[in-house]
C-alpha cells in the first residue's frame, strides 16, 4: 500500500508538469520583450534532466536476420523525479522500450531501440524520440549501421537449416 501511495505521488508530481502551457517561440527580439511570462520545465531549475552516456550508436556493420539492439543508459541528475511518458520510433522497423516507473534524482534508467534487420539490407539511420517530465521534454536518439546480406540457404545433405559460409570443399 506504501508503495502504491508513493508511486501515485511521484506520478502525480511527475504529471504536473506535463500541464505546464508552452509557448511558442517569438520570431523576434522586440516580439519576446512583450511576449508574457509562462512558466516552462525548462525554466525549473530542480526540473528533471537526463544525462545519457551517449545519444547516438553506430551499430557498424550487422548480419541480417537478427534484431540489432542498443540500450541507452541514462542517470537523472535533475531533482525532481523523472518520468518518461513515451518513446516514439521513426518507422515500423523499430520497437523501442524504456524504464517505465519514475527514476528518481541520482538514479539511472534505460531505453532500448530494437531494430529488426529482416529484408532490409544497406544502409539505415533511425531515430527514437524521447517525451519526459525533463528540463528537454522532446528529444531524439539516433542509431545507424549498415545490414549484410545473410549467406543463401542451402540445401546440402537435406537440411534447410543449415548456412553455408566461404569456400569449404564439397
Amino acid at each position: 500500500m506504501k508503495k502504491q501511495f508513493a508511486f501515485l505521488v511521484l506520478t502525480s508530481i511527475a504529471l504536473s508538469s506535463f500541464a505546464q502551457v508552452k509557448p511558442l517561440a517569438p520570431r523576434n527580439q522586440a516580439a519576446a520583450q512583450t511576449a508574457p511570462a509562462v512558466s516552462r520545465q525548462a525554466d525549473n531549475p530542480n526540473a528533471a534532466i537526463f544525462k545519457f552516456v551517449t545519444t547516438n550508436h553506430d551499430f557498424g556493420n550487422v548480419p541480417e536476420g537478427p534484431a540489432a539492439i542498443f540500450e541507452y543508459e541514462f542517470t537523472n541528475v535533475g531533482h525532481e523525479p523523472l518520468v518518461i511518458a513515451d518513446v516514439q520510433k521513426s518507422c515500423g522497423c523499430t520497437t523501442p522500450d524504456w524504464t517505465k516507473e519514475p527514476i528518481l534524482p541520482g538514479k539511472k534508467g534505460k531505453i532500448i531501440a530494437s531494430f529488426d534487420t529482416k529484408g532490409r539490407v544497406g544502409n539505415f539511420n533511425k531515430t527514437i524520440t524521447v517525451v519526459s517530465n525533463a528540463q528537454q521534454s522532446n528529444f531524439q536518439l539516433s542509431f545507424s549501421g549498415i545490414v549484410i546480406a545473410a549467406p543463401p540457404t542451402t540445401l546440402e545433405n537435406g537440411s534447410l537449416n543449415e548456412i553455408k559460409v566461404g569456400n569449404t570443399p564439397h
